[in-house]
């Protein structure tokens, strides 16, 4: 069926192809040039960083941030079971076990549960040697206390911005938690290079190692020397053009995207059994809406309704102790919050340049699929 209205879809325009095109007829084309270079210094200032390395995907930069604290084989790491597959592949990917953390009520990473699971790893003395908070939805995790969880039981923090640039806390921008971070620029992320991510650190150490590792660990030799692995990561120059399109427009579509969160608020408000996925201190990437049994359906039924209507919405994400992938890992920190955010949540068409008509659509729609009507 064709979408009338879309999920989220990448905002691109003529900054854009400007950009490109500059970036093009400057010959620049590979990983290097003045692009990236300007791309990746202007990440780190709107993140409150030192130093910025932009790769190829935001997998490779989770990749690249926890071989960068020294995470590997056989070291255990805490993270989110509501989560994107990348985060948890990432862990795999360095040779490392997952703890699977449930959620609070906001679907982020439930502080209290990370307590008890660092304290008993501590005592089995197999302690947690990282936690990777991820930033659901873009709002970001609660990294004052998950900070001073993780200095107590000895982890470091890694963590997963991949979906929250543009967005902070009264304390400090998303991006800046932990001793490293990873953003995303996939086609539907906040700010896209079509594909593409970065690894955010505040030391030079850091920084070099990671931007060694991701140009394969090439020795600063005139011939090709190897004396570990490296991986082929680095962000070609004209997709960091397109980037730095994008950040010139970073706040105009942070606000587009809370517009889009409150106008459904607005709008549903008074419909029975609806509400919104809170997006406290986030840059709203996707409004979720969370179905609950008063409105006289569910998320999935109402899901294959609006698709009837030709409006896409995607369920919350499947949790990663349920994915079969993950079958017979430890569930002691699994409380059942994660499984009813994803039998409840559907996110709603969340495009920067979604229109007011098209999202006052979606919210009619919305109410007419469960027989209520909306004033917008």
């Amino acid at each position: 069926m064709e979408m009338r209205i879309p999920l989220c879809l990448p905002s691109v325009g003529v900054l854009e192809e400007q950009a490109i095109v500059a970036a093009l007829r400057s010959g620049w084309v590979a990983p290097a040039g003045p692009q990236l270079d300007e791309f990746e210094s202007r990440l780190a200032a709107v993140t409150g960083r030192k130093h910025a390395v932009a790769v190829s995907s935001g997998t490779a930069a989770l990749h690249l941030a926890l071989l960068s604290q020294g995470i590997g084989a056989g070291d255990r790491v805490a993270v989110p079971t509501l989560t994107f597959a990348a985060t948890v592949n990432a862990v795999h990917y360095v040779g490392a076990e997952p703890v699977f953390i449930d959620c609070d009520e906001a679907g982020l990473m439930d502080t209290s549960v990370l307590e008890v699971a660092c304290s008993e790893a501590l005592s089995s003395e197999r302690p947690i040697r990282a936690v990777l908070p991820v930033d659901l939805y873009g709002t970001p995790a609660d990294y004052q206390r998950i900070v001073r969880i993780a200095e107590t039981y000895g982890a470091v923090v890694v963590s997963d911005a991949a979906e929250s640039l543009g967005a902070g806390t009264c304390e400090a921008p998303a991006g800046s938690f932990g001793a490293v971070a990873a953003l995303s620029f996939n086609g539907n992320k906040i700010i896209t290079t079509s594909s593409g991510g970065a690894v955010l650190c505040s030391d030079l150490e850091t920084a070099e190692r990671v931007r060694y590792l991701s140009t394969q660990a090439r020795q600063p030799v005139l011939h090709y020397e190897h004396t570990e692995v490296g991986y082929n990561y680095r962000l070609s120059n004209l997709l960091a053009a397109v980037g730095t399109a994008q950040l010139d427009r970073l706040d105009a579509i942070v606000s587009k995207k809370r517009e889009h969160h409150q106008g459904y608020a607005r709008a549903l408000a008074h419909v029975a059994g609806l509400d919104l996925l809170t997006a406290a201190d986030g840059n709203c990437w996707m409004s979720v809406l969370i179905v609950g049994p008063d409105s006289g359906t569910d998320a999935w039924t109402l899901g294959e309704s609006l698709l009837q209507r030709g409006i896409e919405t995607r369920p919350v994400f499947k949790p990663m102790h349920l994915q079969p992938v993950h079958a017979g890992c430890d569930l002691r920190y699994i409380t059942g919050r994660a499984e009813a955010l994803y039998r409840t949540g559907l996110a709603l068409p969340s495009s920067t340049d979604l229109t007011t008509d098209d999202r006052n659509t979606v919210a009619a729609e919305i109410a007419a699929a469960i027989g209520e009507a909306v004033t917008v």
